[in-house]
């Protein structure tokens, strides 16, 4: 990405930011001068940019302590925003619209405020507390496919994606979450990128989730590739985690599972903060040399990327999309995304599974969407 449109995304995003947060002061405040005539201005004031600045702040570098606080705050403060921003555009159309046809006269205008303000604010919380309930629960996906000519005698691979490790509450459900793994008797685990939120140091306690990766059974291994939030000035440490964690990691690199399927691992192509001297090499060739012999599955953590593939790869795993995470983001998703989630195929046994993640990033809420373990039986 260039630095100009580095600089054009940034001024948008602050942009977003400041316009949004100006908004929803203004609202908040019509609501709360309402119900307390006589609450001071300049704290409510000093709060909110407190709060609402968080997530610019969770962005500099500052010491870790304070960056976790940050990070936390402006989390939540994101679901808010959110909301808040969808509830009362909601509310002002329909307050507009009520103004052009003369249903609501400016003498309601006082009462409305009070109403909207009280409906908006119990709707918002309501909705956040379902999407933080439902954030700590993982479901389980199945998908039973088949390979073209070719038979795995219901080999189970588990897919599972966007761990975001050093994110808002992402270790919160590890345990449980290696458990239903185990349950599900794998015989290959892919972890399929996003396995880190950009910096190693964010996580709480690496040691005990390294024990607890250690702990999944697979009859023929745990792999991993890289996402674009797995890279920056901690990879090294990533690398050991994942190493020391016994799961082997594929940099544009294969593996042979029991002389019977090839799985290939990609690197992701636009890291944050990069891979260092690592970079996404075109493997098409070594694909398909590989792919005459036996099937291919190729774990990429983008879905963006899957129409680089043909015929030779026989199962593409993706990830990234979170599917929306947030209602209504899923519509953005869908837009962007050829396929943003679950499984697809591209003709009649070339197929595509894209997760939803098995945990979410920044606002540490779901609603509308599920984290999910993917178990697929290849027949």
């Amino acid at each position: 990405m260039s630095v100009i449109r580095i600089i054009f995304v940034l001024f948008i995003f602050i942009s977003i930011c400041i316009g949004g947060n100006f908004y929803i002061a203004k609202r908040l405040y019509q609501f709360f001068i309402q119900v307390f005539p006589h609450f001071n201005v300049k704290i409510y004031i000093g709060v909110y940019i407190f709060i609402a600045s968080s997530l610019l702040a969770g962005l500099l570098p500052l010491p870790l302590a304070i960056s976790k606080m940050f990070n936390f705050i402006g989390a939540y403060w994101l679901g808010f925003f959110m909301y808040f921003i969808l509830l009362f555009f909601a509310v002002d159309l329909i307050v507009l619209l009520g103004r052009v046809t003369n249903v609501i006269h400016i003498s309601m205008l006082n009462n409305i405020r009070l109403y909207s303000g009280l409906a908006v604010v119990i709707l918002t919380v309501g909705i956040l507390s379902y999407g933080i309930y439902n954030a700590n629960q993982i479901k389980i996906t199945n998908y039973e496919i088949e390979f073209k000519n070719v038979s795995l005698n219901n080999m189970k691979v588990v897919m599972i994606s966007d761990l975001h490790l050093g994110d808002v509450h992402s270790e919160r459900n590890l345990e449980s979450m290696v458990k239903k793994i185990n349950d599900l008797n794998p015989d290959i685990v892919c972890f399929v990128g996003d396995i880190f939120n950009d910096n190693f140091y964010m996580i709480n306690n690496p040691e005990k989730a390294i024990a607890l990766f250690k702990n999944i059974n697979a009859v023929y291994g745990v792999y991993a590739c890289l996402g674009n939030h797995d890279g920056g000035h901690t990879l090294n440490q990533m690398k050991n985690f994942l190493e020391e964690s016994y799961i082997k990691l594929l940099n544009d690199d294969y593996i042979i599972i029991d002389e019977r399927l090839a799985l290939f691992g990609r690197l992701d192509a636009s890291p944050i903060g990069g891979f260092g001297d690592l970079k996404r090499k075109d493997i098409s060739d070594i694909i398909l040399s590989v792919s005459e012999n036996m099937p291919v599955i190729v774990i990429d953590h983008n879905p963006v990327h899957i129409n680089e593939y043909g015929n030779e790869v026989d199962l593409i795993l993706s990830g990234h999309t979170h599917s929306g995470q947030m209602f209504p983001v899923r519509f953005i998703t869908k837009a962007m995304f050829v396929i943003d989630y679950g499984h697809h195929q591209k003709d009649t046994y070339n197929h595509v599974i894209v997760t939803s993640g098995v945990s979410t990033w920044r606002p540490p809420m779901r609603i509308g969407t599920n984290n999910e373990i993917v178990s697929i039986l290849i027949r």
